[in-house]
């Protein structure tokens, strides 16, 4: 995996901005720790940093279709998993091909069929094409938006990279915030706005969708869409079809010319990616799969509650002997997370998820030490309707988003004055009608079937893509490649039409998957119920916080009191109240990780509020 970063001006000379362009590509070294380039022309800049996993002698880019005059050049971040299928026909088609990388696959690709190339893919990819004759920059996004890519329009072009700090890194776009922001921040963190960028002026390409820009305009493009259907599978066959799809999803992914593993908690979800990986390399002679959990000093003494059902530790241990994996546990203690918290923030350019993104940061880092490429279970409980709120009447019916059913935001605790701008609520109500005129109805559908596909629909386009986010930027901060099979596009589509009554028969939560895969696991790992990612019971984590938080409270200065009411802080802290959390999962110190990270954000990145 890698970063891409570049830009288009219509009235500078480029070629004489290179001292900027290599600042740009530097800021995400992290994502690219085996090598850099830049390729510059009168209108068009892109700049790589690349992490070599397919090809390590023949990837490099930026990628030129020719070394002189050519007609495209492509800084590429992603995997394709169709690279041989689609090498194949463009060989015949007349293409000539110089590398074995997948990155000369989309490049010769969009020679062939231009803006149709990306419908033609199956992988994970955000990219930057510049097309020397049309004169036209095309920004792409895979279908799910699992790459990240953003942009920023000036006054005579576009910013273009993989991480807003590569944008930042240009005087182009200063670092601020506006109303929009400070809503996307308090008032939905947990469903954020597909395409807003919360720093001002900064946009996200949406997911399936491209951005072309030409001297006279910028559009955007939508390449791919769910559709709804009938669904005509009977209960057998979609068993069939669905351990189908995955399974050959799983085996694409496992191509790689590094080291690979999987992520295994002991769930359903990672326990099939492991199993379905180590069948596949069994076939192919390649040995154990080598699989990584983490957990906590403590973590078997802590109360199960709505989030966290059970502990890993015996169904990690239970699944990885069944599966027959070389498995490590890392050991998260409370020092290394708050050692963490800076190195987080960094990669995420924003305020985060406090100590669950520093523990999986600490995860990732341990992984990168023997893999460079690990294959993930996200995106299950999204594709298969697992989470509580699928099965929560409350929740289904409560007019917003059914996560945020009867759960205070950090919206909560804004200045009078703010709010008054922010609107938080009017902005929370408009989000979610906007997210429900988006879904794809199928005409006589029932009523509560049809409320169900709006849950779904909503799952995919809001919740889901902050945990991909979230993945990908604290697992390529320590250069580290994160695949998520259950994202595969083509069974994201077949499950989309499948009926409820399918993906939970009897009202289980994802029996549908847990049939598909019960021969390859352990009894207790297909049958344990959903039990979220570990929150841990960190006690001096939780005692620092408290002190930065009491040290903000006295510091006049501190800028997250321009946003945030101190009075309404101190009162809570005082009678003992959490402050409201951007999380879902409960946590009792989630909404201080909040507060505390709001501040580093706001001095770290020097954020100016408009």
């Amino acid at each position: 995996m890698c970063g891409v970063t570049g830009w288009l001006d219509w009235d500078t000379d480029l070629r004489h901005q290179e001292g900027l362009v290599r600042a740009m590509t530097a800021t995400l070294a992290c994502r690219g720790p085996d090598a850099d380039g830049v390729w510059l022309s009168r209108h068009a800049a892109l700049g790589h940093r690349r992490l070599a996993v397919v090809d390590p002698d023949g990837g490099g880019q930026p990628l030129a279709d020719r070394p002189d005059g050519p007609a495209a050049v492509l800084g590429y971040n992603g995997e394709l998993y169709n690279a041989a299928e689609l090498r194949a026909e463009l060989s015949a088609l007349g293409q000539r091909f110089r590398t074995r990388s997948d990155t000369e696959v989309v490049l010769r690709a969009h020679l062939q069929w231009g803006r149709e190339a990306p419908r033609r893919f199956n992988g994970i990819f955000a990219y930057a094409l510049w097309d020397t004759r049309r004169e036209e920059l095309l920004l792409v996004r895979d279908h799910l938006g699992i790459k990240p890519l953003y942009w920023h329009a000036h006054r005579s072009g576009v910013l273009f990279g993989s991480e807003p700090k590569a944008l930042l890194a240009n005087p182009l776009l200063p670092a601020e915030l506006d109303a929009q922001g400070v809503a996307e921040l308090f008032a939905l963190p947990a469903a954020p706005t597909a395409g807003h960028g919360v720093f001002r002026g900064l946009h996200e390409v949406r997911p399936g969708h491209l951005v072309a820009v030409t001297r006279g305009a910028t559009r955007e493009v939508r390449y791919w869409r769910l559709e709804s259907r009938p669904h005509t599978d009977d209960a057998a066959a979609t068993r069939a079809r669905v351990r189908e799809l995955l399974a050959d999803a799983v085996e694409r992914q496992l191509v790689a010319d590094v080291p690979l593993c999987t992520l295994l908690s002991g769930g359903v979800d990672s326990s099939a990616i492991t199993a379905l990986a180590a069948a596949a390399r069994e076939r192919t002679g390649q040995g154990k799969i080598t699989s990584f959990s983490v957990d906590f000093p403590g973590s078997a003494d802590r109360t199960p509650d709505a989030w966290r059902t059970t502990v890993d530790a015996p169904y990690v241990e239970a699944a990885a002997e069944h599966i027959g994996t070389l498995h490590t546990t890392v050991l998260v203690p409370d020092d290394d997370l708050l050692d963490a918290r800076d190195a987080v923030l960094r990669a995420r350019d924003r305020p985060g998820w406090g100590e669950m993104d520093a523990s999986l940061h600490l995860l990732f880092r341990e992984v990168r030490r023997r893999s460079t490429v690990a294959l993930s279970g996200e995106a299950a409980d999204e594709v298969f309707g697992g989470y509580p709120y699928f099965h929560d009447p409350a929740a289904l019916d409560s007019g917003t988003f059914p996560w945020l059913h009867g759960r205070a935001v950090p919206a909560e605790l804004l200045r009078p004055e703010v709010r008054a701008e922010v609107r938080p609520e009017e902005y929370t109500a408009e989000a979610y009608r906007d997210s429900l005129a988006e879904v794809p109805r199928l005409p006589g559908e029932p009523a509560a079937d049809a409320r169900v596909r709006e849950v779904f629909h909503l799952a995919l386009t809001r919740w889901l893509p902050p945990l991909l986010d979230r993945v990908d930027r604290v697992s390529m901060s320590v250069g580290l490649e994160v695949r998520v099979p259950f994202c595969d596009h083509r069974l994201v589509e077949y499950l989309w039409n499948v009926p409820w009554a399918l993906k939970a028969p009897g009202g289980r939560s994802k029996g549908l998957l847990r049939d598909a895969v019960r021969d390859l696991l352990p009894p207790q790992v297909a049958d344990r119920p959903k039990s979220g990612y570990p929150s841990t019971p960190a006690v001096r984590y939780t005692e620092v916080l408290g002190e930065r938080a009491r040290e903000l409270l006295a510091d006049p200065n501190a800028p997250v009191f321009d946003l945030v009411d101190r009075a309404l802080v101190r009162r809570h802290l005082a009678e003992g109240r959490p402050l409201p959390s951007p999380r879902t999962a409960p946590n009792p110190v989630g909404g201080l990780d909040h507060l505390v990270q709001v501040d580093e954000w706001l001095r770290a990145y020097r954020v100016g509020l408009r």
